[in-house]
């Protein structure tokens, strides 16, 4: 599965009631920045979880290498969750906040080897990439402060050394200067071929790592293009209220 485009062609899907979702269409392959904005509720989050294989669709499907997300095989399931990884808002909720820095990475680094991803790299050095020394490795998860626990979750995500990353609201916890710092490590990563979707309301994040920008409304992408061209001259009604709630955005495009 190298070398793969993920994307979700004519996406419905929800809660039950109304779509959250209704006909949203992206594709992001290695090589590929893309980003995804909209108002709180537009199904920002809804759209990853049914990329990612989490949350079924109703009406058309998400695809990796052409194959539905949720239908794959064991061993592509593996392999897909070693090559497209996902840093979220939420960080850790999953794991075993008991368990230390080091078994969590041991794990991901096992699981991308049993996969056909073995990356030849300890926990150290996965650590190394987001800024963390190697003392973090035998910290408990709950013992580590909101952001350390965001780049631990990041650093968990490299470790595959996955094709394609998912970063969904991927700084929320970080001060800016290790805001800046984490996006410095994820253009590097961009520039060495891994694909990006960066869904924020962090426009500064969204422009620095985004060439392509989709705006989600109406449970669809409703306007596309790079983030200053969204924010100058938007078309639609909610572009244009991204644009008035964040003036200083406009003001630095203009």
């Amino acid at each position: 599965m190298s070398g793969t485009a993920l994307t979700a062609q004519d996406v419905w899907a929800g809660y039950g009631g109304q779509p959250v979702l209704a006909g949203a269409s992206l594709t992001v392959a290695p090589g590929e920045t893309v980003g995804v904005i909209g108002r709180s509720g537009a199904g920002k989050s809804t759209l990853v979880q049914v990329l990612l294989g989490r949350h079924k669709a109703t009406q058309g499907r998400a695809t990796y290498g052409a194959r539905p997300v949720t239908k794959l095989s064991r061993k592509e399931t593996k392999a897909f969750r070693s090559a497209v990884r996902a840093v979220h808002q939420e960080g850790l909720s999953g794991a075993d906040p008991r368990a230390t820095v080091a078994k969590l990475l041991t794990g991901t680094l096992n699981d991308a080897r049993k996969a056909g991803r073995a990356t030849g790299q300890e926990p150290a050095d996965v650590l190394a990439r987001v800024g963390l020394e190697p003392r973090y490795l035998d910290r408990t998860l709950y013992s580590l402060s909101g952001g350390e626990r965001q780049r631990v979750v990041l650093a968990d995500a490299l470790a595959t050394r996955p094709e394609i990353l998912v970063l969904d609201e991927p700084a929320t916890a970080l001060d800016p200067a290790l805001r800046d710092a984490v996006a410095d490590t994820l253009v590097s990563l961009a520039d060495s071929g891994v694909g990006l979707l960066v869904v924020s309301h962090d426009l500064r994040m969204v422009d620095r790592l985004a060439a392509t920008v989709h705006v989600l409304a109406e449970g669809r992408i409703v306007e596309s293009g790079t983030l200053p061209q969204l924010l100058t001259d938007p078309q639609h009604e909610d572009t244009r209220g991204i644009a008035e709630a964040y003036p200083e955005a406009v003001g630095a495009f203009r």
